[in-house]
């Protein structure tokens, strides 16, 4: 009886609906213009400007645009260039902002267990030129403490405003930084210290304590300074004997009485070694220049449309190429940057503590960046929360959701429905998000539309890579399609090179395949200290210098790349089958019982496999369901009732993906534990480490072959 009540109310809705279209058709057809904005979505964005039958390069049809001009008018070729530029600009305008914390207070939960949680005020903030006044201040106070120009020293910090402060006061004395995430593991932050030879290492009050066992492994530190705590005080005894441990305020305090100059850099000069996050083995320290990151700002200012009022929330590991040239680019055009955490984002955030708002509430930004890891919880967020609902409200989304779709996609805006449904959706990030900005990984076209639709604003994806600074492609953001990740940027080329082991050629039909190349000034010189693998990976070709991705691409008709593969992820079944394992698992990824997963395949095989981290809360759904309320999470992890009830799910949810049959996992293991970077199955980028995976659950993977 429900059913039938529930499905009359939504065909009434529905009549209301197309009502409502025939009238106000005429009236949004004069006001939208909806043929401009197809129009503009399939525009040409690349022309071929090489072709013969192996390889096939492209270029962009769009000129450079006004801050691209401005800064070579300005000769702005180097980092220490945009830092003197924007103080002179923007002088009293806000530039970097810290959330205050105001206390550290226990919470008891509903269950009974207490947490620490912040109670916080509102964004305190430093102005352009004060921005620029402590970074010049903090590079004189590094030379008095004896670190010299051309000289490495590393950031191993989390994102905040200091960080960024200490960046620009080592480019002003021609320091090159060496980033390390803050969630790698020790062997990698020791391996990363130890072969850059630092001598000085910044890092923050949180991880200051892992030097007390770090020191041992780099005998070449001699200082560490540490990025004070809003509430603690830090704690700096128990260090190996010799090695100075100094506040961040110190050293700002100790560079304002200093007499030395700056030491501007060149251009060529090495900005930042890099390390990757080392999902194939070490991390490797990849050398990128002033001139590279310079590149790749012109070149996202010119895909970008940036405004006077814009306001970005920083919260990515800045230890990541593409946070840290989109923050860049921020400084550059006068955006303001407030700095955030994960555990503090949002109102419902794990830090956060009741009646408190989060960071985006009061910051209220208009854009930010993101990755696919956290646009993929952001969806399944919204579903669970639909999913929760009465049958009339998850069939009334459902319909609002593919009305708006519908309409978007003939290229009109819905104005009414975002107003009632879907602005409510979007006060989760503050209300005033307008663009999002994805990388680091492939975006499922599912994740992609969703977020765009429920959220109401562009989520433009880029491809690049930290050997190519981050550059390479950006999308349009009036292109309205989904799962592809835009033309070349205006400072470099992207070739498709045949890979004939794949069957990936350029000669391929409907579109051009291959190996993904990218050439310009955003390449990087290449990997420190590792001769053999620079030669391997990067060559010169007419004065411009390219990068072999490894990636697979394909560019469609209006210019657009849209990766279809990894040359390392490409599994042959015994079949003959070719497997992508990384698309298989993006798009299962989109499913709501799976947190993480691990497609392998045997070459031997006719099927593939798959090691499956599962999401506690649907899994304690699918428990209920089945009789199974009263085990424990490990307990139903070890469940062939569960197992099959998973399985069964994976193979619906391939079934809407589009996916083969013989790319869907036949057996599946349940994991335990949360893949971690602390465990070593995961980078800190939280990139699967393929080889570590499954050296671990090998007994597993025979099981299931086995069975």
């Amino acid at each position: 009886m429900d059913s039938f009540w529930v499905q009359s109310a939504i065909g009434a809705i529905k009549a209301i609906a197309f009502v409502y279209d025939i009238i106000t058709l005429p009236v949004y057809l004069v006001l939208q213009k909806p043929w401009k904005r197809r129009q503009d979505s399939r525009r040409v964005k690349a022309k071929i400007v090489r072709n013969d039958d192996n390889e096939l390069t492209y270029r962009t049809t769009d000129p450079p645009r006004d801050v691209h001009v401005k800064m070579l008018q300005e000769n702005i070729d180097t980092l220490e260039k945009v830092f003197n530029y924007v103080a002179k600009t923007y002088t009293s305008k806000r530039c970097l902002g810290t959330r205050q914390i105001l206390s550290e207070e226990d919470e008891v939960q509903q269950n009974g267990r207490v947490f620490k949680k912040y109670n916080l005020g509102d964004y305190k903030w430093k102005t352009f030129t004060e921005a620029e006044r402590t970074a010049a201040n903090f590079g004189r106070g590094l030379r008095e403490l004896g670190q010299k120009p051309r000289e490495n020293i590393v950031i191993f910090a989390e994102t905040r405003a200091e960080w960024m402060i200490a960046a620009h006061g080592c480019f002003k004395q021609a320091m090159p930084i060496v980033t390390v995430y803050a969630t790698l593991g020790d062997d990698g932050v020791a391996h990363c210290i130890t072969e850059t030879e630092v001598t000085t290492v910044i890092t923050s009050h949180d991880l200051l304590p892992k030097f007390k066992t770090l020191l041992d492994k780099c005998p070449l530190v001699k200082t560490i300074i540490y990025i004070e705590d809003q509430l603690q005080k830090t704690e700096t005894t128990g260090f190996k004997e010799g090695v100075k441990i100094l506040p961040f305020n110190q050293v700002v305090k100790t560079g304002q009485d200093s007499k030395f100059e700056h030491v501007p850099p060149k251009g060529d000069d090495i900005a930042i070694i890099m390390y990757t996050s080392g999902s194939t083995g070490t991390p490797k320290g990849v050398l990128l220049s002033h001139k590279n990151c310079i590149a790749t700002m012109k070149g996202f200012v010119d895909m970008v449309p940036i405004y006077p009022d814009d306001v970005l929330i920083g919260f990515l590991p800045l230890a990541h190429v593409f946070e840290l040239v989109a923050e860049s680019v921020c400084l550059m055009t006068g955006v303001p940057i407030g700095y955030s955490t994960p555990l503090t984002l949002i109102d419902t955030s794990s830090k956060i503590k009741r009646g408190c708002k989060g960071d985006a509430t009061v910051l209220k930004p208009t854009c930010m960046t993101s990755v696919p890891l956290i646009l993929d919880r952001i969806s399944k967020g919204i579903n669970d929360k639909v999913n929760s609902g009465s049958a009339f409200k998850k069939s009334l989304f459902k319909f609002l959701y593919q009305y708006k779709v519908k309409w978007v996609q003939r290229g009109y805006k819905t104005p009414l429905i975002d107003k009632l449904v879907f602005k409510k959706v979007a006060k989760l990030m503050g209300g005033k998000v307008r663009i999002i900005m994805s990388g680091g990984a492939p975006l499922s076209a599912d994740t992609h539309e969703q977020i765009k639709t429920c959220l109401c604003l562009e989520l433009i994806q880029g491809y690049g890579l930290t050997e190519t600074t981050s550059g390479a492609t950006v999308m349009d953001y009036r292109d309205m399609t989904y799962g592809r990740t835009g033309g070349p940027l205006t400072v470099c080329d992207i070739r498709l090179v045949n890979w004939e082991e794949g069957n990936y050629r350029v000669t391929n039909k409907p579109y051009p395949q291959g190996e993904v190349l990218i050439g310009g000034e955003c390449v990087s010189q290449g990997y420190y200290k590792l001769p053999g693998k620079t030669n391997e990976d990067f060559f010169e070709e007419d004065g411009q210098r390219w990068f072999k991705t490894g990636d697979i691409g394909e560019i469609q008709a209006d210019g657009v790349l849209k990766i279809i593969d990894r040359k390392k992820d490409l599994v042959k079944l015994q079949a003959g089958e070719y497997v992508s394992l990384g698309k298989v698992e993006s798009e299962l990824k989109t499913c709501g019982i799976i947190e993480n997963i691990c497609v392998y395949g045997d070459p031997r095989k006719q099927y593939t496999v798959a090691l499956v981290v599962p999401n506690q809360n649907h899994l304690e759904e699918l428990a209920q369901k089945h009789g199974l309320g009263d085990k424990s999470f490990e307990e139903l992890c070890s469940s062939p009732i569960i197992e099959k009830a998973i399985l069964k799910e994976i193979a619906e949810h391939a079934r809407k993906c589009k996916l083969q049959k013989y790319e869907v996992p036949a057996a599946i293991t349940l994991c335990k534990e949360v893949w971690s970077p602390d465990m070593g199955l995961v980078t800190a980028a939280f990139k699967l480490k393929r080889k570590d995976i499954q050296d671990r659950y090998q007994h597993d993977i025979n099981r299931m072959y086995a069975s």
